[in-house]
């Protein structure tokens, strides 16, 4: 096994004996319908289930336990907008240490009322990670408090690493393990792992096209272009130093996936594996989505990193997959201002199998004549191609502005 200098597989194994009884040992399961859908053998590790619905727990939990008295009594941070600060503010809080966790200002409430709830002291500050870190750093000289890095350092990587010993416990017979990849800790965990259980594994990682610091894999780390997206869990700028001195010679590539791949991957785990992941925990399927030809016809693992994903953004993200999908039609007709107009138009989409699911109905300002009416309507129908017949009948009798 290639050597590294941050962690090695004994490390690892010590800190799966050591958080056991404090996480949940996730399932591994078959998904014969991603299976149908991609044409790979597809397994789930279902990360999403732990007790703050993400991986982020193994770690802190591992760096937890191994703090000093001295540490313990001088209490924890660490910064995070997200599940890093709830996995970190869960553990202390059963170890009885007292957590800061300081996240920006400007971080959805939900997750910063959720890290509360684990009894951390919540400081909302800086505008992204970057000047939210420089204030935890003040904090943490101010106030003597230890930090726990949420990704580079040894300790919080060799706990991320126990989810790849249950996954290659409850299923040997991989061909490739596909992991997302954003400051790099889970990875340099997992690899490891791998590396010593299944010497013969793929390991593969996954960004998100706007934090493809590795994109350039097997070369140098490149500059990304940064910005807002969905799969915020690994909107890193790059890996740290220690882990990408720990993964780069055990992995076997490293691939790109596009928003709307990753957007898709939500919608399908959702909809075929009935599994609620957020756009971090989706990117492992969306590298199959966007690159079958690499996977057909292997067994291939996929974690679910994380289910902590907004429920507005949740639910327009399935909208947008339907609308995708051809699922659901929004038409603007121009219909003539008469009684039974509607009625009419609500039957044929009736007779046709469709399902309205919303109607705005302008006649003073939007229409271009008194005469006439603007008709905005959304349909639901069973595919694209149902969905034209439908647009093709109402076109055929009425006037559509905008389809």
């Amino acid at each position: 096994m290639p050597a590294t200098d941050a962690i090695d597989f004994s490390t690892i194994l010590a800190a799966h004996e050591r958080i056991a009884s404090r996480i949940i040992r996730t399932p591994t399961i078959p998904c014969p319908a991603l299976s149908k859908i991609t044409g790979a053998d597809i397994w789930l590790k279902l990360e999403n289930l732990q007790a703050v619905a993400s991986f982020k727990e193994r770690g802190a939990a591992n760096k937890l336990a191994l703090l000093t008295e001295e540490e313990r009594q001088r209490g924890v941070i660490a910064v995070s907008a997200g599940n890093h600060a709830q996995g970190v503010a869960r553990h202390a809080s059963l170890l009885g240490i007292k957590a800061t966790i300081v996240m920006p200002r400007h971080t959805p409430s939900a997750k910063v009322e959720r890290t509360r709830g684990w009894g951390a002291r919540v400081v909302t500050e800086g505008e992204d990670f970057s000047e939210a870190s420089q204030v935890a750093e003040v904090l943490r000289q101010r106030e003597g408090l230890v930090l726990v890095h949420p990704f580079n350092d040894p300790e919080v990587m060799a706990g991320q690493g126990t989810f790849a010993i249950e996954l290659l416990e409850d299923a040997p017979e991989l061909d490739a393990l596909i992991v997302p990849m954003g400051g790099g800790g889970l990875i340099s965990g997992t690899a490891v792992a791998a590396a010593h259980m299944r010497p013969d594994l793929k390991i593969i990682g996954v960004q998100v096209e706007n934090y493809a610091s590795l994109s350039a894999f097997p070369g140098e780390e490149v500059v990304t272009r940064g910005g807002s997206t969905i799969a915020e869990g690994i909107a890193v700028a790059k890996l740290g130093n220690q882990c990408l001195d720990t993964v780069r010679p055990l992995l076997s590539d490293v691939l790109v996936v596009s928003e709307l791949q990753v957007e898709s991957a939500i919608a399908l785990l959702a909809e075929q594996a009935k599994q609620v992941s957020e756009g971090a925990g989706a990117a492992a399927l969306a590298a199959i989505l966007t690159y079958p030809e690499k996977f057909r016809g292997q067994r291939v693992a996929l974690p679910i990193t994380g289910g902590n994903i907004g429920t507005r953004v949740f639910a327009n993200t399935l909208l947008r997959a339907l609308r995708r999908d051809g699922r659901l039609l929004s038409l603007i007709l121009q219909i003539p201002d008469r009684p039974g107009v509607l009625a009419d138009i609500a039957a044929r989409i009736g007779n046709a199998g469709g399902n309205i699911i919303e109607v705005s109905h302008q006649r003073l300002f939007a229409a271009p004549s008194v005469q006439t009416a603007e008709l905005e309507i959304m349909i639901e129908a069973r595919d694209g191609q149902h969905a034209d017949e439908i647009e093709a009948d109402l076109r055929a009798h009425y006037t559509l502005i905008r389809g």
